[in-house]
């Protein structure tokens, strides 16, 4: 009499409880498997450094440091000291130099295009003649650059005179405009 009765369904069959022990135990594993990824995501989050509340933390700065005591100590001197800063770092800031990219109107395409028509008009150009109708450095550069460049391309012939740097630049005679 003092054991329990079994359990009947609403059709009046026995109810086995292994059934229900095995939900429980399956629900109880899956529970216990997460475990393992909650308590490694804790540690993870433990690591964090904490955000705050940034307004409570500005008032609790503000309410630590006493403005009123740091305004006793500051005398003329210290005032002209940070404003002479303040000013030379103005004028460190207006004197900076600007970097600026000039395009040049030149091309090396172009000067060599320069100097073959100054061959046309010549039969040949002294090379210090060429550099003086330059106006600007830059115009010798590429200047330079295009005979070079002719003169590796077989465009131009060059004769040297008497003395250091006299070269006469002449056209090759296979050339024609």
């Amino acid at each position: 009499m003092l054991l329990p009765r079994p359990q009947l369904d609403e059709a009046g069959n026995e109810i086995d409880p292994r059934e229900d022990l095995v939900k429980h135990l399956l629900e109880y594993k899956k529970y216990k498997s997460v475990i393992d990824q909650f308590q490694k995501m804790e540690e993870v989050e433990l690591q964090k450094e904490k955000r705050g509340n940034l307004f409570k933390e500005l008032k609790q700065l503000a309410e630590s440091s006493n403005v009123e005591a740091e305004l006793q100590d500051v005398d003329l001197f210290k005032l002209l000291t940070v404003f002479e800063k303040v000013l030379k770092r103005h004028e460190e800031e207006k004197n900076r130099p600007v970097h600026q990219v000039i395009q040049y109107p030149y091309t090396i395409e172009g000067q060599k295009e320069f100097i073959l028509n100054e061959l046309t008009r010549q039969q040949r150009l002294a090379f210090t003649d060429l550099f003086e109708k330059a106006r600007t450095r830059v115009a010798l550069i590429f200047n330079f650059l295009a005979i070079l460049e002719m003169l590796a391309n077989g465009l131009l012939s060059i004769q040297t005179g008497d003395g250091f740097n006299n070269f006469w630049i002449e056209r090759r005679d296979s050339v024609e405009v």
